[in-house]
């Protein structure tokens, strides 16, 4: 599995994922070059694994008050630190510097700007002129 998280703890025995097989506990799990080898709870044979290849896995959201979570950033209404709203989320696209929020004007804005998140209201503290500039 490539695991698109930074929370490797979903990965402890234990923690419960949810495949194409249903929701299944983890048993091990290890790294192995940039994937995981993960062995599941009722997945006992070569058989009953390989028909999980190339399957999704999900995992429930953490509660955690100090991470930003993309289901909840998406939808979110962007507001400035002049309390002007700049748009709604859109999308999170991964960038090399830092994550961005898409909005619906086409602006970006790096989630570092990111200050606090607060129903469904994301506030952000970005460089004077930054939603002004022309979205051509």
């Amino acid at each position: 599995m490539y695991p698109v998280t930074n929370r490797l703890e979903r990965f402890d025995a234990g923690s419960v994922l949810v495949t194409a097989a249903g929701r299944r506990a983890v048993v091990r799990a290890r790294p192995d070059g940039n994937r995981w080898l993960v062995r599941f709870e009722g997945i006992d044979d070569r058989d009953a694994a390989s028909s999980l290849t190339g399957t999704t896995v999900l995992a429930e959201p953490l509660e955690d008050p100090d991470e930003l979570w993309v289901h909840e950033l998406c939808g979110a209404t962007v507001v400035d630190q002049r309390g002007i709203a700049a748009g709604v989320v859109t999308a999170v696209v991964a960038n090399p510097a830092a994550d961005l929020l898409e909005l619906d004007t086409g602006h970006l804005v790096p989630l570092t700007f990111v200050v606090r998140m607060e129903s469904g209201t994301v506030h952000v503290e970005v460089p004077d002129g930054l939603f002004e500039l022309d979205q051509r």
